[in-house]
């Protein structure tokens, strides 16, 4: 070994630089370690803070209120409305609504500016007052389109921001306005089965304490989607083709009391609510009363075959008016001759028709009008309902012209389920807007008239339709054994009845070898389709009737029978 290799202690140079060597890197290695504990300490605090404040927000009520309204209400959902057959009626989407931070708002000037630009149906001083302020919080437009959304994040505005919200869509528009209803900007109920799940709601929230929470389960109606259509699309047509101001409809399950369908023309958009405040857009099916007519001679024949006041052999002098005082009563096209029962009904005679009231006696003809419901509020799920408008004492005159359907008024609801009621045995099932098993349906009926009586009223409504004014039905709905009954109501103009304006009605039943479903058409100051035509309910209500059966019979399981050995069935063992 050299002297240069030999430190001045003795220790070699070599060894030594390695050991000082080792010592640096073992020292350098212990602060990078101790570096990375901080580093993943200081992380695990960073994520900490995070974390807790995530649940502070979480379980905190953030400005619980908006403009007045509670948060859970304003975004709240609603159960879907489904028809019979699964069919949506009414949904909910999920729609962007802007709202704005006033006391982030920068530059104000520049805001309402830009704004204006996708607000154009607010004025700037509105939308100044909006922004100008310390609020947290407030509206500016609701429910905007995606596109909408996209342009104003492109203007780049501070303190302005989107909330999704829930907006009620009804996919079929005005096919079922009347029954649906609408909501408000806050998804509340206002009208129809919507306010009636609203109020449900809150009977069950009162009843219970509970606290308020939607079951979003989806809600299905009695309604079949088909045969809504189908008379909706009748409805307008029949509007366009007679000329007419107004026209109705309603078909329900005699033995059940479900509502299939219901139409009231003009009706409205429930997507755009405010178009159901236009003039004559009500419900004409349960919210309006009216005279309808000679449907009302089904209700008077019944009320005296089941009292036993007259047989169905029995006839009727026809041959001269009926004087009350200084009022005469004739018939329309009258016979003038005597005229056997089933000939009163077919030719709807009012002589006729009074001698058969009389024969029952004023107070049981008015004890009647009370059994068959139509004094009762209807049990229908609509808010929109009317009571029947019926004199509690009827005096002979009142009395008689009540026989014919005049001096009276009541829902168009009442009369349709008193037809159904006539030719399903005698019994009557409330109507109702959702589904009704059997057991549920036999539950709620009662009986208005006989078995027998009911047998005998089948006959003479499909009498009717074979040989009276039903004709025209039965020829357009041919091998669907429909039976009914016209009604041509002159219309009550400034406290007197204006023979100029009618309001048309064909109430039906079919098929009348097995009754399931009665219906009621209503249209409202017809015109002549053409000169060859009338203006009365078979041209126009009852030609309407046949068309809708003829349309929506194949579609609930009903087969055409051109069996003549049916109608003779019908025709009562006394008449044979």
């Amino acid at each position: 070994m050299s002297v240069s290799e030999i430190s001045p202690g003795g220790t070699p140079l070599g060894a030594g630089a390695t050991i000082a060597l080792e010592g640096g890197r073992k020292s350098r290695s212990n602060l990078t370690q101790s570096r990375i504990k901080f580093a993943i300490l200081g992380l695990f605090l960073v994520f900490g803070i995070i974390s807790m404040k995530l649940v502070q927000l979480g379980v905190s009520d953030v400005e619980g209120r908006v403009n007045g309204q509670a948060r859970d209400v304003i975004t709240a959902s609603r159960p879907a409305i489904l028809d019979r057959n699964g069919m949506e009626l009414a949904m909910d989407i999920l729609v962007p609504s802007m709202f704005a931070a006033p006391r982030r708002i920068i530059d104000l000037d520049e805001a309402v500016e830009k704004l204006l630009v996708e607000m154009p149906e607010k004025s700037e001083s509105w939308l100044r007052a909006k922004l100008d302020g310390d609020e947290g919080f407030v509206w500016l437009k609701r429910e905007m389109s995606p596109a909408a959304q996209n342009r104003v994040f492109d203007l780049g505005i501070p303190g302005v921001d989107f909330r999704t919200e829930s907006k009620r869509y009804y996919p079929g528009g005005s096919i079922a306005s009347h029954i649906l209803g609408s909501v408000n900007i806050d998804s509340q109920g206002i009208a129809g089965v919507e306010r009636f799940l609203d109020k449900q709601e809150v009977e069950v929230l009162q009843a219970t304490g509970l606290a308020r929470g939607r079951d979003l389960e989806p809600v299905a109606l009695s309604i079949d989607l088909r045969v809504q259509n189908a008379m909706h699309a009748e409805l307008v047509d029949a509007m366009e083709r007679y000329q007419a101001i107004a026209a109705a409809g309603v078909l329900l399950d005699v033995t059940t009391g479900e509502i299939l369908a219901l139409v009231s023309l003009p009706d409205f958009d429930p997507n755009a609510p405010a178009s159901a405040l236009e003039e004559g857009r009500f419900n004409r099916i349960t919210a309006g009363t009216f005279e309808l007519g000679s449907t009302f001679k089904t209700v008077t024949i019944a009320a005296a075959i089941d009292a036993g006041a007259v047989n169905i052999t029995d006839e009727f002098d026809a041959s001269q008016p009926i004087r009350f005082g200084r009022f005469t009563i004739d018939d329309f096209h009258g016979k003038e001759r005597v005229l056997s029962l089933p000939e009163v009904y077919k030719y709807s005679s009012n002589i006729g028709t009074i001698r058969i009231m009389q024969a029952l006696g004023k107070d049981n003809y008015r004890a009647f009008l009370t059994r068959v419901g139509f004094d009762d509020p209807l049990g229908v799920e609509l808010p929109e309902t009317k009571r029947s408008t019926i004199p509690r004492e009827c005096s002979e005159i009142v009395a008689a012209t009540a026989s014919f359907g005049h001096g009276l008024t009541i829902t168009p609801l009442h009369m349709a389920s008193a037809v159904g009621a006539f030719a399903n045995e005698g019994i009557l099932v409330p109507p109702t807007l959702f589904i009704r098993s059997p057991e549920q349906a036999r539950a709620v009926a009662r009986s208005v008239i006989s078995p027998e009586t009911s047998a005998y009223m089948r006959y003479l409504m499909r009498l009717n339709a074979l040989e009276g004014s039903g004709k025209i039905t039965d020829t357009i709905a041919t091998g669907y054994l429909v039976g009914g009954k016209t009604g041509t109501a002159d219309k009550v103009i400034d406290g007197q009845y204006d023979t100029t304006k009618n309001r048309n009605v064909f109430t039906s039943v079919f098929p009348m070898d097995n009754p399931r479903y009665s219906m009621l058409i209503l249209v409202d100051e017809a015109k002549r389709e053409n000169p060859q035509s009338g203006r009365t309910a078979a041209w126009n209500a009852g030609a309407v009737t046949g068309r809708i059966i003829q349309k929506v019979a194949p579609m609930l399981g009903i087969l055409p029978n051109f069996n003549e050995a049916v109608d003779q069935n019908l025709v009562t063992i006394e008449l044979r």
